[in-house]
């Protein structure tokens, strides 16, 4: 009986837990969940940044902030079109100077993040298949782990401008 009430009174501590929003969410869950993460992040940390800060580079003729977040879109949309998914006109052109403001930033940050999250679901089945990308054979799974790693270098450096700025990361508040 004392044992039965232990192991209740056990289950009753953890399961608010087990049922909880994670806070890492998505890490050691595969690539959905590890794209998930570097996702919210992303998003977190741009929405946390001041319009000002858009426009903040650390030194002449390195990226502004706008512009990595800019360059980090065009990229999802780049690396998607080589494995047959459509790139919009916008991205083609050279979106890191002309699209600066923090909405329109964002907007298209998230449409990309959004598009990427859906191809890979598409392309599960494919993941296989071999494409041509600069001289190179490599399958769409290679594609999509660069597109993720391509994210996560970015979020670094983003990580390091904003605490640059006197902005903290939302998730380590």
């Amino acid at each position: 009986m004392k044992a039965r009430l232990v192991t209740a009174l056990f289950l009753l501590t953890i399961t608010p837990r087990l049922f909880a929003q994670d806070p890492l969410d998505g890490l050691w869950q595969g690539y959905d969940g590890e794209w998930r993460h570097v996702s919210n992040q992303l998003i977190a940390l741009a929405e946390a940044t001041p319009e000002k800060d858009f426009a903040w580079r650390p030194a002449p003729g390195v990226r502004s902030t706008s512009e990595v977040y800019m360059h980090i879109a065009q990229a999802n949309f780049y690396l998607l079109s080589v494995i047959g998914h459509q790139m919009p006109p916008e991205m083609q052109a050279n979106p890191e100077k002309t699209i600066t403001s923090k909405a329109e930033v964002i907007s298209w940050l998230k449409r990309s993040l959004e598009v990427v999250k859906q191809a890979h679901a598409a392309d599960v089945p494919h993941l296989e298949l071999k494409v041509k990308i600069e001289g190179r054979i490599a399958t769409l799974d290679d594609i999509y782990l660069r597109i993720i790693i391509h994210d996560n270098e970015h979020m670094g450096q983003l990580v390091a401008y904003a605490r640059m700025t006197g902005v903290v990361p939302p998730w380590s508040k």
